[in-house]
């Protein structure tokens, strides 16, 4: 593990949690409002310890946090120093991320990753919406075990995005 580049920034990164987050705070918070309660926080029993468990619905929520887990939606930048250390970093969190997900859809789970920036101003609505219409769902069907992303734009959208980060990086 290298040695922080600064004393401020090693207590800015000691300061990062891994419960209670709170984009975490957030889902929870909507998820009470919206009624629906009887959930575990980081269940042990489930593979990866899911954010949020609804184990009688067999929901799974993973809140992750854009930076730490590589967004593909906003594209984070990446530390400058030890930039060997963070692309291995981040390439663990990756394939734990993964790794959880397979778990999960193989034991017959739906599993839902909503990323921070799903979450802002303006997109959290209806990144809760969708998330809500999808645990009610779970509670009156049997859905189908898969990996479902909550807020994400389109297809499309997120195409026209990397291409556009593409050329600005070209160009700078």
């Amino acid at each position: 593990m290298p040695v922080a580049s600064s004393e401020a920034t090693r207590h800015v990164m000691q300061a990062n949690r891994s419960k209670d987050t709170k984009p975490e705070l957030r889902v929870r918070a909507a998820l009470r409002a919206a009624g629906l309660t009887g959930y575990r926080l980081h269940w042990r029993k489930a593979p990866g310890r899911p954010d949020v468990c609804f184990p009688g619905r067999r929901v799974a929520i993973f809140v992750h946090g854009c930076f730490w887990h590589r967004c593909p939606h906003c594209s984070p930048s990446r530390p400058k120093t030890h930039s060997e250390f963070w692309q291995a970093k981040f390439a663990r969190n990756r394939a734990r991320d993964a790794r959880d997900s397979a778990l999960l859809v193989e034991a017959g789970w739906t599993v839902v990753v909503i990323w921070e920036c799903a979450l802002k101003r303006g997109r959290a609505e209806a990144t809760m919406a969708e998330v809500v219409s999808l645990v009610r769902r779970a509670g009156e069907e049997r859905l189908p075990a898969r990996v479902v992303e909550a807020g994400g734009p389109g297809a499309w959208r997120l195409r026209a995005r990397r291409r556009r980060l593409r050329l600005r990086r070209r160009r700078g």
